[in-house]
């Protein structure tokens, strides 16, 4: 991923000294469990600790000729160790280092997400209990429905992105498998020890069973995960960005000192990251379907998964991770208009009371078809007239044969739309 888009804590995880140093660890712990099994003289893991090293650029240009890059690691590691080199990878294949060392990367990438959503609910949390009971209309098809309070929607995020972390666990922990089983799996040149001692070292669990990789169904779920939780980012933003449009403006991204809208327009105060974020949201979730068109490979392995994952597991995980902190800063930052939100609220001379006249009517003994038919009259004069609703329901000869103007007046009360802010706060935020 580009720098723009990136975070230098998630993109360390993804450089190649990094990738190199894992494959180096993986390679002495092997050792270590062999040397313990005495498959290979004691003393090859203490000569990696101490000589072991790479260089990239030669690794790079062993690379041009041999063609394969764990070959190419190895004949630069075996420079620095000397002859006990020859039991280094000793019954292992390539996938062994690989996919273990694209797993733990894919597990560190896990607990930087899991930092960026626990900030994220942070801030969800605290502007939810900021506006609790901060009425403003809900819309349903983008058309004024009945009320609601802002502190509701953000208590919505909140539960949602709950949802999201509980997920990122699963996926972690369906990642954080160790493969050290040779050729195809069966451990015929290596004892399965070996691959608990290694996976034990590296905070792994032993793969259940694997062929030369391992399996990649396990992967499909990790980065379909992602973008779940990328898809739940957008839908946060698009909110976002609707209530700042000009005709709404009940929230709106922090405008900073010196800010600039447009090159064009001077005026323009734009929705732009939270517009950035619905853009990252669709590229984690471009790494979806290559995923889990890598779970089906021929036999026992082939390798059109491995162009993929090189480009999907770093761009995916370091765009998401930006695009995670980049709407924790926008919740942060946001600036809410409740004034905005109450002349929103009043626009269309109490039309949001609809349903309950209607249910009050039926309750006083009008059939629901009538009652529905009574109201909606009334409320298209609304829409057509911008007339009171209210007056013209107390003057309406058919509902006055079932409410009286005490009862219409009742009826137009906001706190019967707020009564139950508290019971919905507390399932969201004291949930057992």
């Amino acid at each position: 991923m580009i720098p723009r888009y990136s975070r230098p804590e998630m993109t360390e995880i993804w450089n190649t000294t990094s990738r190199f140093q894992i494959w180096l660890d993986i390679e002495k712990y092997a050792c270590e469990a062999q040397e313990k099994l005495g498959v290979i003289p004691v003393g090859v893991a203490r000569q990696i600790d101490k000589k072991g090293k790479f260089e990239i650029d030669k690794i790079d240009a062993i690379e041009k000729e041999v063609k394969h890059d764990v070959i190419a690691f190895l004949t630069n590691v075996a420079e620095h160790v000397g002859p006990k080199a020859r039991f280094i990878h000793q019954g292992m294949t390539s996938s062994d280092v690989l996919d273990t060392c694209l797993n733990i990367q894919l597990m560190k990438a896990s607990k930087i997400l899991d930092k960026g959503i626990a900030r994220l609910l942070k801030a969800l949390k605290k502007r939810a209990l900021s506006s609790k009971n901060m009425v403003c209309i809900g819309r349903s098809h983008g058309i004024h429905a009945e009320p609601t309070t802002m502190g509701l929607k953000f208590a919505s995020a909140y539960a949602e992105f709950n949802r999201c972390r509980d997920r990122l666990s699963f996926a972690s922990k369906e990642i954080s498998t160790c493969k050290i089983s040779g050729a195809v799996g069966t451990f015929a040149n290596i004892d399965p020890k070996v691959e608990l001692y290694v996976a034990k070292k590296m905070k792994l669990q032993p793969e259940t069973i694997s062929t030369q990789i391992s399996p990649r169904d396990r992967h499909a779920m990790f980065f379909s995960i992602l973008g779940v939780i990328a898809s739940c980012l957008e839908r946060v933003s698009i909110e976002i960005r609707h209530l700042q449009r000009t005709e709404v403006r009940e929230a709106e991204e922090k405008f900073s000192e010196g800010q600039k809208g447009s090159s064009a327009m001077p005026h323009k105060r734009n929705p732009v990251l939270t517009e950035n974020i619905t853009g990252l949201a669709r590229l984690v979730r471009s790494a979806v379907i290559p995923s889990q068109e890598n779970v089906a490979l021929w036999h026992e392995r082939d390798i059109s998964h491995s162009s993929v994952e090189r480009v999907i597991a770093p761009d995916a995980t370091v765009t998401l991770d930006f695009a995670i902190n980049r709407l924790a800063s926008v919740i942060e930052n946001l600036v809410l208009y409740p004034e905005n939100m109450k002349k929103n609220l009043n626009q269309l001379g109490g039309l949001h009371f609809s349903q309950g006249v209607m249910l009050e009517l039926t309750q006083a003994g009008m059939s629901r078809e009538n009652a529905y038919r009574v109201v909606q009259r009334s409320a298209m004069d609304v829409w057509n007239n911008k007339s009171d609703f209210k007056e013209l329901l107390i003057n309406d000869k058919d509902v006055k044969k079932y409410l009286n103007i005490n009862e219409i007046e009742k009826l137009f009360d906001i706190k019967k739309h707020t009564k139950n802010v508290p019971y919905i706060f507390d399932r969201v935020f004291n949930k057992k």
